[in-house]
């Protein structure tokens, strides 16, 4: 085992990692490009690094702690970490069920201040844009009614 392999397990034992936070930090650490994507190749092969895993983990752990404001921040979060817009989403719907998505519109209107039901003109295209589903979204202006 050489010692780039050493460094990808040691963080990968202390955390899970994606591909390209894995790259990252290996090339930080200055290790040869080639060597770093040769190694990154083969632990996704083996299952030891999968980007689609760690979306789930990352979203688990963002809605348990309540440090989620919306379905597009987790998604643009999660691009941000270099996880594909195909992994993000996938892992959004299954874990996003209605009711968890009917609490985090929930949390979104509280932190944003929408307390009153008067100014709702505005509310459903931005609840839209920040990725809550057209069910959700009608779920929650019954429930005002």
């Amino acid at each position: 085992m050489n010692s780039v392999e050493k460094a990808a397990l040691r963080l990968i034992a202390r955390a899970e990692q994606n591909s390209s936070g894995l790259t990252q930090k290996l090339l930080r650490r200055g290790f040869n490009p080639d060597e770093v994507k040769a190694l990154v190749s083969s632990l996704l092969e083996r299952g030891l690094l999968d980007d689609a895993r760690y979306a789930e983990l990352w979203i688990r752990s963002r809605l348990s702690q309540k440090k989620a404001p919306s379905p597009f921040w987790l998604r643009m979060s999660l691009e941000k970490r270099g996880i594909d817009r195909e992994f993000a989403r996938n892992a959004l719907e299954k874990l996003l069920d209605s009711e968890t998505e009917y609490s985090l519109l929930l949390r979104y209107l509280e932190k944003i201040g929408f307390l009153d039901a008067k100014n709702t003109d505005y509310l459903r295209p931005q609840l839209k844009n920040e990725g809550f589903s057209f069910d959700v979204i009608n779920k929650y202006f019954e429930s005002i009614a």
